[in-house]
């Protein structure tokens, strides 16, 4: 589930809301077809549920590489920068301790401090923006209330597609994912 995702609840018929309709299956090779398939549809605003990895599965979903790498890269060279520049500034300027004809300076005595605040930075823009990215925590969500979502981690393999997707119709996504032939379709009231 992306981030960014705001949904809206759409309206049926009926009066009654929902959040989107979720479809499982029992192979995973149909089940990756199926995917393929809602993904060359246009659907935007969907997601996959598995009870373990799926190889595969991010190829049939078309989902791009993250950028958090990048993110905790960038935030391990500020650490180290940091690091580097903390004890350059106090050893240089602020308290300079001069002894034995040594350096103001001397970066082999500063690394472990450097390398710390290296991982320390690194380690702590990993966990942040992986929650920023993952739109976590989450403690509550419409699929939590789905018959079929609770066997999500045991034994069957979900597609659902979010009401607030534009390409969402309620009779023509029910119709495409009724082709894709699953063992069921329900329809998550938001």
């Amino acid at each position: 589930m992306s981030a960014d995702t705001v949904t809206q609840p759409a309206a049926t018929g009926s009066g009654t809301t929902i959040y989107g309709l979720v479809a499982n299956f029992d192979k995973i090779d149909e089940f990756l077809d199926a995917v393929s398939k809602v993904r060359e549809a246009g659907f935007t605003k969907w997601d996959t549920h598995t009870p373990f990895v799926v190889h595969g599965l991010d190829a049939a979903m078309g989902i791009k590489p993250t950028k958090l790498p990048f993110l905790v890269f960038g935030a391990g060279l500020t650490g180290c920068t940091v690091g580097i520049g903390l004890q350059w500034f106090t050893n240089a300027f602020d308290y300079p301790f001069l002894i034995s004809g040594k350096p103001i300076f001397s970066l082999p005595a500063n690394i472990p401090v450097a390398f710390e605040l290296t991982i320390l930075f690194a380690a702590i823009s990993a966990l942040v923006g992986m929650l920023a990215f993952n739109g976590l925590p989450q403690l509550s969500h419409p699929l939590h209330s789905s018959r079929l979502m609770k066997r999500a981690t045991d034994d069957t393999f979900l597609i659902s597609i979010e009401a607030a997707d534009p390409n969402f119709d309620l009779i023509t996504t029910r119709e495409l994912l009724e082709s894709l032939g699953p063992l069921q379709v329900e329809a998550v009231e938001a």
